[in-house]
Formats: C-alpha cells, structure tokens, sequence
C-alpha cells in the first residue's frame, strides 16, 4: 500500500466525528464550513468503504465499521498530537486553560490540599474549577467537553468511549460524641438502631448503603436528617445522641478535628466505596489533561499510604 496517497488529515476527522457524533459540533470544533465537512466525510468513505456515520434523530450514529476503526484512529491521531507538540517545543504545563472538575466536598477535601500546590507551582495558568456532582455521572458535560475530569464513589454502567481508573478504597465507621448515653457498652446493632441518624443524600433520597443493608435484615433506622454534603454531617455529632455512618477518612478528620466526637465500627457489613476517576476519550491522549489526571492519581496514591 502507498501511504502517499492516503490522506491522514481524514484520521482526525473521523476523530472528531466519532466523539460529536453531530455533523455541526465536529465542523464547529474544527473550524470548518458545513460544505468542507460533508467533502470530508466524502472522502473518507470512498476511503474506507462504509458509510461510517449515518443520520439519526439526535445526529450521527457511527457504523460496526467505524466502532471497529475507533480505538486503532483514537491512539493514532493521539500520539500524532504528541509528536507534533514535541516537534513545535510546545509547554504544554504552561498553556493558559480552565480544567472542570466534577466531584464532591468529601474529594476537595482529600485531594485538593495537596493537589493545589502542585498545580500552582508546575502549571501556573492552569485554572481548576470544581462542580458539584449531584450524585450522578456528568456524562452529557463530559460528551461535550465541559467537564474534564469526575471523581466520585457512586458512578455505574459507563458507555464504552469513557475512560476511568481507580483512586483510593475506603471502609464505613460511624461517628458519635463520646457523650452518648446508648453507647455505654458499644456500639452493636440494638445501640445503633435506637440512636437516630444523620446521612448524606446527593439526590433528596434517604436510601443510603445503610439503609439497605438493614432492609435486607427486615430492619430500619430513624434518620433525623439528609444533608446534601459528606462534611456538614460530621460537625452536627457533638453533644447529641446522632449517629453518622461515614467513610473512614471523614470520621478521621472529625475526630482530630474535635475532641468530643469517637469512632466505632459498624454492627453489620457494608461494602467499600472505590472511588474512581472518569474522563472521556476525547481529552484522553490531551497532554495536560493526561499531565492532570496523574497528578491526581499520585495524591491519592499518597493517601492511601
């Protein structure tokens, strides 16, 4: 085969169009007129033989041929990018941008202390926003490319053009003033269902991992109230007969925090929370997002440790 007569400038095309699937997202995003597109995907049909993407309702819907070209056109146009940038000498640690990330207080509070500093100090114009998850997967703002990155415990059924990686692994305790008269001889199952309690509901339910877990038994407890944050909760224990059943490292921090507040272990088994990291392909092989997410993996891995 005579690659001279290939034109690989299609590759990122058909990149663009399989992340859109839109005809006018991708010419937008490529700077290219409605007209230049359509002779594009002319042309990368004749190319390869297939229609690749077709209408549909919502936009494109790309063919078995074009989900099959996918991941092998992803990883070329990927390193492609990475060599040209070597070639121009591009910093890319000193790109001017905005990273949107998508996650929780419980997050901010464990990666951000030391996530910031290395961003200040290693990429200067990088601004990091942070958004409130709301206990679902942001998939429409990471299709779009609004968010870059989504941290959380609680993502499920992933699509296939989504990437993600596992950060840190973390176990239940319940947190209690050191005061609470029901605790006197521990905490077991009868201790814990005559306290009342205090959970953290992202979306108004007040049907946690708990409450689950007792359903099972044919049992349940009082829940005084749902707080939409993994913190609050914490600074509500002291003084009260409250119960909160929080991950380790949030009662770990209470408890340095306030002297009042004790750590117990749960009085039946409830799964650990893997807390992951989701990106979209479309900023996968990106140099300063992929710089981003290793970042973060590294603080996590700090503090595992």
């Amino acid at each position: 085969m005579n690659i001279t007569k290939k034109d690989l400038n299609l590759l990122q095309v058909f990149h663009v169009l399989y992340q859109e699937r839109n005809a006018s997202l991708a010419a937008e995003r490529m700077a290219l007129s409605q007209p230049a597109l359509s002779h594009k995907l002319n042309k990368l049909r004749h190319q390869f033989g297939d229609p690749l993407f077709v209408r549909a309702p919502r936009g494109l819907t790309p063919t078995p041929r074009a989900h099959e070209l996918a991941p092998q056109v992803q990883r070329l146009v990927g390193e492609l990018e990475a060599f040209y940038e070597l070639c121009d000498g591009q910093d890319f640690l000193g790109r001017a941008e905005r990273l949107h990330l998508y996650s929780t207080d419980y997050v901010e509070q464990m990666l951000l202390p030391k996530l910031l500093p290395i961003l200040r100090s290693q990429a200067p114009n990088l601004v990091l926003v942070t958004h409130n998850t709301r206990g679902q997967l942001p998939r429409d703002e990471l299709e779009k490319g609004t968010c870059d990155l989504a941290i959380a415990g609680f993502y499920t059924d992933l699509p296939g053009t989504f990437h993600q990686q596992r950060l840190l692994s973390e176990d239940f305790v319940v947190l209690a003033s050191q005061g609470n008269a029901r605790l006197a001889n521990g905490l077991d199952l009868d201790a814990f269902l005559a306290c009342e309690h205090l959970l953290t509901t992202l979306t108004g339910d007040l049907d946690g991992l708990m409450d689950r877990a007792l359903q099972a038994r044919g049992l349940s407890r009082r829940v005084a109230a749902g707080l939409s944050s993994f913190i609050a909760p914490t600074r509500l224990i002291r003084g009260t007969d409250l119960l909160l059943t929080c991950l380790r490292s949030l009662a770990e921090e209470a408890v340095d925090r306030d002297p009042d507040l004790r750590m117990h272990p749960l009085p039946l088994t409830l799964p650990r929370v893997e807390v992951m990291q989701i990106w979209h392909e479309r900023t996968d092989a990106d140099r300063l997002r992929r710089w981003f997410r290793k970042q973060v993996q590294q603080v996590a891995d700090s503090i595992a440790r």
